[in-house]
């Protein structure tokens, strides 16, 4: 039920051939958090432009509370708590997204081809595909991976090209581990560029202390640069020793 003394007006834009996205996230919210709708629809570019005028806005939705404007979608998400004030804060929420989604395919594949998901080869194939996942988003701007990566890795203040190459290298290295293939070219990949990233990050982090964002999910992500960032280089360095014991044995 509504609470009768929780009433909002909602303003947004519904035409033939346009209904706003941002409208139908805002009354969504809106019902989530009790409140009685009184929606307007703006059904001409004619009337939304009054109505922009009239209230002196130069976006729809507007939603306005007791009274009060509130404005459009991410203010009202402010307004009901649900956003940070300060969006440049760090999450590791990117990167968790990454192990899950890799997690997930590993065990299905494993299930799917060996009957269950717990073997051997589900580990090998969580850790190669989080390597092919992280290379894509990387890969996504390699401009604003290279530029957020000069800032701690040591080989590419060096040569800067390196900083192009990684996400490419990292690819390469995840696609082949998955497949067991090239195993003389997936080896010393991930082991070299595994080790150069761990050496890094523990550098800056722990030895400069320095408060860095990781490049791990590519340049736009906000993943603090640190434990997770180490992590995944451990990670290569873990499965580039462990498919050279492998390939060791099977010689």
């Amino acid at each position: 039920m509504h609470d009768p003394n929780k009433k909002a007006v909602l303003y947004r834009m519904v035409m033939d051939k346009h209904v706003c996205p941002f409208g139908l996230k805002s009354r969504q919210l809106l019902k989530i958090h009790g409140y009685e709708i009184e929606d307007h629809w703006l059904t001409t570019r004619e009337e939304t432009d009054a109505f922009k005028a009239r209230h002196s806005v130069n976006t729809t939705p507007q939603t306005f509370i007791s009274g009060q404007r509130i404005g459009g979608y991410t203010d009202l998400r402010k307004f009901l708590g649900l956003d940070r004030e300060d969006d440049s804060q760090t999450s590791y929420t990117p990167v968790l997204c990454v192990f899950i989604s890799a997690a997930v395919i590993a065990l299905g594949v494993s299930w799917a081809t060996l009957g269950t998901p717990l073997t051997v080869r589900a580990a090998e194939w969580f850790v190669s595909i989080t390597m092919v996942l992280l290379a894509m988003l990387k890969l996504q701007d390699i401009e604003k991976f290279s530029t957020m990566f000069l800032g701690y890795d040591l080989l590419a203040r060096r040569w800067v090209p390196y900083a192009y190459a990684y996400p490419f290298l990292e690819w390469l290295a995840g696609g082949l581990m998955t497949a067991h293939a090239l195993p003389w070219l997936s080896i010393p990949i991930a082991l070299i560029i595994g080790s150069v990233g761990a050496g890094s990050v523990y550098y800056a982090v722990y030895v400069q202390k320095r408060e860095l964002k990781c490049a791990c999910v590519g340049g736009s992500g906000n993943v603090p640069l640190g434990f997770v960032s180490l992590t995944e280089n451990l990670f290569m360095i873990g499965m580039a020793l462990w498919m050279l014991i492998r390939f060791v044995l099977a010689v």
